[in-house]
This record gives structure tokens, C-alpha cells and sequence, in this order.
């Protein structure tokens, strides 16, 4: 094969376009951060960009820098989770912008089997999986029987779950904070086991099982859409639900069983945030978390593709937590989450560039078969 095919054809591969797109899109993110810091205060442009692509490196002592590293794979836990929700949604048809709901509805079910019933982690972990659960199967009966907009239905049911759980967990608080109590001194055994892996991040104790246990997760929900019957007749659903009814195919229990997955992963992901200690939930907050919203940008950014969504989780997560340590003394303390909010609101572009690659391949291809017909007349015109 010719190295202009060869170029041609990696050009065609999908893994290609979505890896390319998604570069595109966090470069153009740093670029644009990089502007906004030189209006605000350009002398200190330059290091307040690198601060945030540095993240844990910006501490000297590799100690230090590795406790924090474990800091942000923690994060990225349920980062990567809420990205899977999102995906599968949308690989049938589904926007589930309701992921953010379901992680907080997760979030309540696993710390009130965890604070008001003493229950293991194993257990809590389940109620935190089958709470978004739940929540999903109710926007999939809406879709599915009453033909309710999902992302209607998502956006009322996030409302919903915060008030919810904000009320549930009041009973479970400290009595001079509004946050819940801790899990390490009310019921050490509703921790996530570490298993050791605390040691490899200078011995932080956030760091648990629920570092590997998303990347299983994500490698399963890949085999499930490319490799099962099941995934098959998801996706065939999504593409054209009519299509797959005459098929055979029960499009609405796929609607309905599309959304319980998705809301499982979301509730399964804030339990691999709250059981490891990390945060306590704040039983006065008014705002749902952004870790279901921003599951969008890790989604899209990962190309709709599982594995992708693995590093881009962590890319996200990784320049969110690395903007904390901007000079506060040059720039106000919201700046991080600007530049964080402008490159994860970029990386939503990357479905536009891979679009544009597309077109620009199918162009030349269209070209070349022009070029390959009118040369073929002329040498039939000379014999």
C-alpha cells in the first residue's frame, strides 16, 4: 500500500478523527483561557495557564505532588461515570441531562444507608446504583409511554432529587455545620476499601477501589454496545425506534431500559465520590452538583466512545482541580472556574471538527473519483 493510502485510510478511521477533534478542542480551550488571562491581568498570563496544565506538578516535593494526583483520580471516579451515563443515553437516541439528578439522588441513598442506617459499603454502593436507577426508569416510562421530551422530564427530576436529598440527609448532619457527618467517625465500615492503592499516592486515604473498579465499568458498557445483542438492538432503537419495532425489536422497554442503565452509572458514581470520605454533602446547597452537567463535556470529548471518555474524564477533571492553584494575588478566586468552565464548555465542539474532517474527506474522495472517470474517458476517447 502506497503511504498517501495509507494516510488517506488512518484519515477514515473514526478512533483517528475522534483523537484529532478532541486535541483540537483543548488546545483552542487553553488558547482562548490564555486570552481571557491576558485581558484580565496579562503579567501573570503565562504561569496562571501553565499553573492549570500542571495541576499536581505544580508542587515540588513528589510526595506532595502524588498525594494530589491521587486527589484528582479521586475525582475522576465519578467524573467518568456520569461521561458513561451520558454516552449510553446517547448512543440510543437519549439526551440524559438528567445524569445530574441521578448522581444526587445516589449521593443520598448511599450517605443515608451509610449515616441513618449503618449499612457496609457494598450495600450503600447498591442503594446509591438503584436510586439513579429509579430516577432513569422515570424519565424512560415518561418517554416511553407519554412520549415526554426526556430532556424535559431530566431537568424537572433534577430539581426534584437536590430538594429531596437535601431533606433526607438533614436528619444525618452535623449538628453546627450544614454537611453531613463523616463517614470515617460515624461508620468507618461504610468506607470503600482501598485495598492498598493508598500507598502508591503517598499514602492518601481517598484513594480506593473505586479507581479501577470505573475503568471495568467502562470497558464493560463498551463490550455491551459493540459487542452484545443487546447493545445491537439499543443502538437499532436509537437510530430509528419504528424501524426497530418492525423488526421485533421492544423499543419501549429499550427506551425505559436505556435510562436505568444510564441512571445507574450516575448513581454509581457518586457513591465512588461520597463513601471514600472525600466530601461531605452540604444539606443547604441550592444548585445541583456540576458533576452530572460536566459528565456532557467528558462524553463528547471522549468521542462517544467509552475508552475515550476514561482519558477524557481525567483531562477535565485534571485542569478543573490544577486552576486552584492560580495566583489568587493577580487574579480573583473565580478565575479557575472560568478558564476550567471555557475549555470543558470548548470541549463540545469536538462532534463539530469531527464533522468538518468528514466533509473534507468526502470531498477529496468525490475529487479523486471525478479526476479517476474523466481520465479513464480520455484514454477510452484515444483508443
Amino acid at each position: 500500500m502506497k503511504p498517501e493510502r495509507k494516510r488517506e485510510s488512518l484519515w477514515k478511521n473514526k478512533a483517528v478523527q475522534s483523537l484529532v477533534s478532541s486535541l483540537l478542542c483543548i488546545i483552542i480551550g487553553l488558547l482562548v483561557g490564555y486570552v481571557v488571562l491576558l485581558f484580565i491581568n496579562p503579567a501573570g498570563a503565562g504561569e496562571a495557564i501553565l499553573t492549570i496544565i500542571k495541576n499536581f506538578f505544580y508542587y515540588p516535593s513528589p510526595a506532595a505532588a502524588l498525594k494530589y494526583f491521587g486527589n484528582t483520580l479521586v475525582k475522576t471516579a465519578p467524573l467518568l461515570m456520569c461521561g458513561l451515563s451520558i454516552l449510553f443515553a446517547y448512543k440510543v437516541g437519549l439526551f440524559n441531562i438528567g445524569a445530574a439528578g441521578q448522581y444526587v439522588l445516589g449521593a443520598g441513598a448511599c450517605l443515608y444507608c451509610a449515616l441513618g442506617l449503618g449499612l457496609p459499603w457494598y450495600v450503600c454502593m447498591v442503594a446509591a446504583v438503584a436510586a439513579g436507577a429509579v430516577l432513569g426508569a422515570v424519565a424512560g416510562l415518561l418517554k416511553a409511554y407519554c412520549n415526554v421530551n426526556e430532556v424535559i422530564s431530566c431537568i424537572m427530576l433534577n430539581w426534584i432529587s437536590l430538594y429531596l436529598v437535601n431533606t433526607l440527609l438533614t436528619g444525618v448532619k452535623e449538628s453546627a455545620s450544614p454537611y453531613t457527618l463523616t463517614l470515617s467517625s460515624t461508620n468507618p465500615s461504610a468506607l470503600l476499601p482501598g485495598l492498598g492503592l493508598g500507598k502508591l499516592f503517598s499514602n492518601n486515604q481517598y484513594v480506593t477501589i473505586a479507581i479501577p473498579l470505573c475503568v471495568v465499568v467502562a470497558i464493560l458498557i463498551w463490550v455491551l454496545l459493540e459487542k452484545t445483542k443487546l447493545g445491537y438492538e439499543l443502538k437499532a432503537t436509537g437510530y430509528n425506534k419504528y424501524a426497530a419495532q418492525y423488526c421485533g425489536m421492544r423499543e419501549k422497554r429499550n427506551t425505559i431500559l436505556t435510562m436505568v442503565i444510564a441512571g445507574g452509572l450516575a448513581g454509581l458514581g457518586a457513591s465512588m465520590l461520597y463513601q471514600t470520605g472525600f466530601e461531605q454533602w452540604q444539606c443547604t446547597q441550592a444548585a445541583v452538583p456540576n458533576m452530572g452537567f460536566n459528565g456532557i463535556a467528558a462524553a463528547f470529548l471522549g468521542g462517544l466512545n467509552p475508552i475515550g471518555t476514561i482519558f477524557s474524564s481525567y483531562f477535565i477533571q485534571h485542569i478543573t482541580a490544577g486552576g486552584a492553584y492560580v495566583d489568587k494575588t493577580m487574579y480573583s478566586a473565580q478565575i479557575s472556574d472560568l478558564i476550567s468552565s471555557l475549555i470543558i464548555y470548548l470541549c463540545g465542539f469536538v462532534l463539530f471538527f469531527k464533522q468538518i474532517m468528514q466533509r473534507r474527506i468526502a470531498r477529496r474522495e468525490e475529487k479523486a473519483l471525478e479526476a479517476a472517470r474523466v481520465s479513464g474517458a480520455e484514454k477510452g476517447g484515444e483508443e
